[in-house]
């Protein structure tokens, strides 16, 4: 799969969410490239803004869309990684506020890259 296809899924799948993906196309394209590098290196579509451990089991709640994607985007208006939005976010209705990192810091990480 390319970045390209997965962008076109995911708009729809984002869409019956009733949500959109970021409107910044190239952003978004690089964030599904990540998604895509990390499900080659660990198997499951971590996300890329992340540090995974390559433990599916420790890392459910970062396989995208993360656990925490809708608890963001409802108070922030977009996920942490900024690939999932409100259409108001998107529509800059609302504004952008850097979303913080609601993972707890798993021991020997950073919890971020």
């Amino acid at each position: 799969m390319t970045p390209d296809q997965l962008f076109h899924a995911l708009t729809a799948y984002a869409q019956r969410q009733g949500m959109e993906l970021n409107k910044d196309r190239d952003f978004v394209l690089d964030i599904l490239a990540g998604l895509l590098r990390n499900e080659e290196r660990y198997g499951y579509r971590s996300c890329p803004c992340r540090l995974a451990s390559g433990n599916r089991d420790q890392d459910t709640d970062i396989v995208c869309p993360c656990a925490y994607r809708n608890d963001d985007v409802g108070e922030y208006g977009s996920c942490y990684c900024g690939l999932y939005v409100s259409p108001e976010w998107n529509g800059e209705m609302t504004g952008h506020k850097t979303v913080p990192e609601r993972r707890q810091k798993k021991e020997g990480t950073d919890g971020h890259t």
